[in-house]
């Protein structure tokens, strides 16, 4: 190959932190117009004739003057490039837009630009990539001399009704869109009637006015939402405001190509609604006008895959580098989001009437006997499900699904353990052989390894057991259930006592006629820094299935919890929660990150952090042997400064353990680095 005098500047596709950085290739002259920025691209890498994937940056001319940056100086090899093995696809997969995002969050996580790639552009479909870049220079033959000079409205977005937003302020929403504002908005907890007579809920509606706003000011944008049963809710609404809208609905669920597909379409220069869940976030966009998140708190939106950036903060930093609107919608709020919001950078949106569910905490009810003051459903919860069952469905919300999740000793009280993980044991029917919760192993002939005890007791109710007993404490009523392995989404008006547990809650046509919130001490017993908000996030978005004026039971809680949900006040009891964090110094009031490893490496990793003003370093204490892990506790203006520092730390503890050359075995790294972690505290 002959060297045509341009480089290509290439990102590795590797999760080792040392290949994260660009390499220079040269370009021979035979791809010369055919090599762009964001081309998939193979390249030769170190010897034995190894090929591996790339993605191309850049393309450069020396012979230009464009001076390299600073950056670029440190990593640009000097001497003879090696030249780009082929080019994989014409297809420009990664934008310039998206690659900033990458690289910006990768260094604020201390992770590699490469695994936040991997989440933004799918794995390569040909066949598909094909179709599309067929369909493309067809388009672009036909488009060639015949576009007028001004090309007025688009035909998609001509004749659509501008959205009411109804329930808010007048023009409050609006300004949102067209002045690309940052908001918190409270969601309207109740439940709307499409044309079709299905249900969704309200907040639903307001995601998709807000999209359909977007797209008729010309611009993209972007709806996060946690699940598959939002996603669905999400896309009713867009199919009742706007059939005819572009929508894309990038997804983990769907099959390759088809998620391929849908995301070559948002590549396309023309404004779309993009709609999924945590990694829609990453999604290239045409003019990027709007980041909407439903939900934020919610757990799924934690990525479990190295740097683990949470879609939160990936909306904050590319509403940074986009300068679109960003709209954090729920119907309670995040500490995260109140931290925003007392800084002055969230602006709170709230509906124009106090509109809320009818909550009845039961520990504020007088209840003269003491047992029915402990019962798992307190009398006045058994009358409230009795009488709305006549005339409609009414909503059981549990703690665990299964039959007995939770089994114990029956003469010592102790946990009942698996003999072969220690994992708990539970029972999946009434007719079945308990067995582990973790390894699927039977405990046929189970013995206590406290009192040597072989009976068991049922510590825990799930979906079936509670399902059981209420379908002999109503006979006749039909029984449903609803888990995450029963997945039901929608249900009719008829009565129904349907047992669910927190988020799996099927959408009724007209609402609950009442709801019943049980195991509220179990969920609270969960040992979680997030435990309380969690909880009042469920409870939540349950309270807001329920049918205007009917009732919802909060049973066996108390407190500032009970009172805040009673009083539909999550702002203040985040307030509250974010108040206490700033005393402790915990999270979201300061950054953390842990530092695992075995000792030597931790040490020399927290060493690293010496130079940096303002720390707080717990441990390390140990883990899983011979593994140690330290906790640094920092404010968000060092932030760089700390992930610069246990970045470097990673490289060059991963470095350390090369291959050497007389062939000897080298341990794999163990040192590991994750900021944000929502349970580490």
């Amino acid at each position: 190959m002959t060297h045509s005098g341009l480089v290509a500047r290439v990102l590795i596709e590797s999760p080792l932190p040392q290949l994260d950085h660009l390499f220079d290739y040269g370009v021979p002259t035979e791809l010369v117009g055919q090599v762009a920025a964001g081309m998939r691209v193979k390249v030769p890498f170190r010897s034995g004739g190894r090929v591996v994937d790339a993605y191309v940056i850049e393309v450069l001319d020396p012979r230009s003057a464009r001076p390299r940056s600073e950056s670029e100086t440190d990593v640009a090899f000097r001497g003879a490039l090696s030249p780009l093995e082929s080019v994989v696809s014409s297809a420009v997969v990664l934008t310039p837009e998206v690659w900033k995002l990458a690289r910006r969050l990768a260094d604020r996580a201390a992770g590699n630009a490469s695994d936040i790639i991997r989440l933004a552009v799918p794995p390569r479909q040909v066949r598909v990539e094909k179709a599309w870049l067929a369909a493309q220079a067809v388009a672009a033959a036909l488009s060639t001399g015949t576009e007028p000079a001004d090309p007025g409205p688009s035909p998609v977005t001509m004749g659509l009704a501008a959205p009411a937003f109804v329930g808010y302020p007048t023009g409050r929403l609006d300004s949102v869109i067209m002045e690309h504002h940052r908001v918190a908005v409270a969601a309207i907890p109740e439940l709307t009637q499409l044309i079709d007579g299905s249900t969704i809920g309200r907040w639903a509606q307001t995601l998709a006015e807000l999209a359909v706003a977007t797209v008729s000011a010309g611009q993209s944008a972007i709806l996060c939402v946690p699940d598959f049963r939002d996603q669905d809710q999400v896309q009713a609404a867009l199919a009742q405001l706007a059939p005819t809208l572009p929508l894309c609905r990038v997804d983990a669920r769907q099959p390759n190509p088809d998620r391929y597909r849908a995301f070559l379409a948002c590549l396309e220069p023309a404004p779309r609604i993009i709609l999924g869940n945590r990694s829609a976030v990453y999604a290239p966009a045409h003019d990027l006008g709007l980041i909407a998140v439903w939900d934020d708190g919610d757990p799924l939106y934690s990525e479990p895959l190295s740097p683990y950036v949470n879609t939160r903060d990936a909306a904050l930093v590319r509403q940074q580098d986009s300068d679109c609107a960003l709209v954090f919608l729920g119907h309670s709020r995040s500490v995260e989001t109140q931290r925003l919001v007392e800084l002055g950078y969230l602006t709170e949106v709230n509906p124009a009437a106090d509109r809320h569910p009818r909550i009845i905490p039961t520990d504020f009810q007088s209840e003269p006997d003491q047992q029915a003051r402990a019962a798992r459903i307190p009398s006045a919860a058994w009358q409230a499900a009795r009488e709305a069952l006549v005339h409609g469905p009414v909503l059981v919300q549990v703690a665990s699904p299964g039959y007995a999740p939770m089994l114990a000793c029956q003469s010592c009280k102790k946990a009942a353990r698996c003999t072969h993980c220690q994992g708990p044991l539970g029972l999946k029917s009434a007719s079945a052989v308990p067995s582990c919760r973790w390894c699927g192993a039977l405990a046929a002939g189970w013995t206590c390894a406290h009192c040597e005890g072989t009976k068991l007791r049922v510590v825990t109710l799930g979906t079936g057991r509670t399902a059981e007993e209420l379908g002999r404490a109503f006979p006749g009523a039909r029984v449903i259930v609803a888990d995450g392995e029963h997945t039901i989404q929608t249900l009719g008006a008829q009565p129904a006592l349907v047992i669910a547990t927190r988020g799996a809650e099927p959408v009724p046509t007209g609402g609950y006629r009442a709801i019943l919130i049980l195991d509220g001490e179990r969920m609270l017993a969960r040992e979680s820094l997030r435990v309380a908000e969690d909880c009042l996030r469920w409870w939540a978005n349950a309270a807001a299935l329920a049918a205007p004026g009917a009732p919802v039971l909060l049973a066996g809680v108390g407190g500032a919890l009970a009172r805040a949900l009673n009083s539909w006040r999550p702002d203040s009891f985040a307030a509250g929660e974010l108040a206490d964090r700033r005393q402790l110094r915990f999270p979201p009031a300061v950054r953390v990150a842990s530092v695992t490893g075995t000792a030597p490496d931790v040490d020399a990793a927290l060493a690293d952090l010496v130079a940096v003003v303002g720390l707080d370093i717990l441990g390390p204490v140990d883990t899983e042997a011979p593994l140690v892990r330290a906790v640094v506790r920092f404010g968000y203006a060092r932030g760089d400064e700390v992930a610069h520092a246990l970045k470097a730390a990673v490289v060059r503890n991963a470095a350390t353990r090369r291959k050497s050359k007389s062939g000897s075995f080298q341990p794999p790294p163990t040192l590991k680095v994750r900021f944000d972690d929502p349970e580490l505290l």
